[in-house]
């Protein structure tokens, strides 16, 4: 691998940089809102099917146990 001088290193990371398109500030917020309530529903989901799999599992334990 050739070794860059450091001048023209930062000169390519520039050149790079630049062709990024960034994200508008109404996009990130939208995309922001969208993780939270994605990850409530989930974080809900997941809590509910803790609970049916806890209750059948007290139930399967309680039927057979005694």
């Amino acid at each position: 691998m050739a070794i860059t001088n450091p001048v023209q290193f930062i000169s390519q990371v520039r050149a790079e940089v630049a062709k990024v398109v960034w994200p508008t500030r109404r996009e990130v917020a939208l995309t922001t809102l969208m993780v939270f309530i994605l990850a409530s529903v989930a974080s809900v989901f997941f809590q509910l099917v803790d609970l049916l799999v806890r209750w059948g599992l007290n139930w399967t334990l309680a039927f057979f146990g005694s």
